[in-house]
């Protein structure tokens, strides 16, 4: 396929400039699996690994990427391989989340991403909080967001929903659709397939079991994704200024400036709450989102500090080891 057709220009060009001396070619990863990538390049799509452990789950290749890779040996039939990520290139944007579970890490969902699409149902799935857990990532990521909010066929009062969500979608596209009806489908494509979510509970069931990148056949791309049963904000503080700029663009009138908004004299947001502007559980989720990211932060000075110190032990063992067999 020619990279072009994946985005490839002249600004990845220039970044690829120092691995041409390498014996390297470019490619795009369009699929991530568990231990493996799928790599679009000149000649062919290959799968390929990474040369290096990575010190960071960040730092491992994601869909999306552009990346450094080394060919198979030439007595390797074409398609085969596999091909070794040699580097991946400086990401444009970088759509990410802390990982689930105790290790502190982030994960990059995709990369070099310019929309990214947040679809909800209108169904007894939807939440509105859980929206704007989403909307952070993505103004954080260095893309921009546009909410889907499917399903219109089973929501009996389609205005009023859209009404809350506006609320918090400050800035940002709403459609609503229906992938039943074909209602307004025309302003997504789909790329695969799917399937009716559980009765009993309007959740989904897993059909996208890895991500991957498709070429739309009318132009452009796109990167379908697993459902993430928890999505943690990692570094995000952009992404929460811009999501709750009502309440950023409050903060800047209280009377004090390290006002919490908790009964502070002269506390602007709080006023607000009280005429009616901005709603007492607006103000809640924002300050659950500040809470997390704060804890995440620090949950991660703790996991690098105890990282050193381990380090430090192991150097300690080395040098007593040295000194006995001296």
């Amino acid at each position: 396929m020619d990279l072009h057709l994946l985005g490839w220009n002249a600004h990845w060009r220039a970044l690829f400039e120092p691995y041409l001396s390498q014996s390297l070619v470019p490619g795009r990863v369009i699929a991530e699996h568990r231990d493996a990538y799928r790599i679009e390049i000149e000649s062919g799509a290959l799968a390929g690994r990474l040369r290096h452990d990575a010190e960071r789950r960040s730092e491992l290749p994601a869909v999306g990427d552009f990346v450094a890779v080394r060919l198979p040996g030439p007595n390797v039939p074409a398609g085969d391989g596999p091909a070794i990520v040699e580097a991946v290139l400086p990401r444009r944007t970088a759509f990410v989340r802390r990982m689930a579970g105790r290790r502190s890490d982030d994960q990059v969902i995709a990369a070099n991403i310019d929309t990214v699409f947040v679809m909800t149902g209108l169904d007894h799935d939807f939440n509105v909080r859980r929206v704007e857990r989403y909307l952070a990532a993505v103004w954080e990521s260095g893309a921009s967001p546009v909410v889907l909010l499917n399903k219109a066929d089973l929501c009996e009062d389609v205005d009023r929903r859209v009404g809350e969500l506006r609320t918090v979608a400050i800035g940002v596209e709403v459609l609503v659709i229906s992938a039943l009806t074909a209602e307004r489908v025309d302003a997504v494509r789909e790329a695969q397939a799917i399937r009716e979510v559980r009765a009993h509970d309007s959740r989904g069931r897993h059909t996208t079991t890895h991500r991957e990148l498709f070429v739309v056949p009318d132009g452009g791309l796109v990167i379908d994704t697993p459902g993430m049963r928890e999505f943690t904000l990692s570094d995000a503080d952009d992404g929460v200024d811009a999501v709750f700029a009502d309440i950023d663009g409050l903060s800047a009138n209280c009377r004090f400036a390290d006002c919490a908004h908790r009964g502070e004299p002269g506390c602007a947001v709080r006023e607000a709450i009280g005429r009616g502007e901005i709603g007492a559980d607006r103000l809640a989720a924002y300050e659950k989102l500040i809470k997390e990211m704060r804890y995440a932060e620090s949950r991660g000075d703790r996991t690098a500090e105890a990282e050193r110190k381990r380090q430090g032990r192991i150097g300690a063992k080395a040098i007593r080891r040295m000194k006995q067999d001296g």
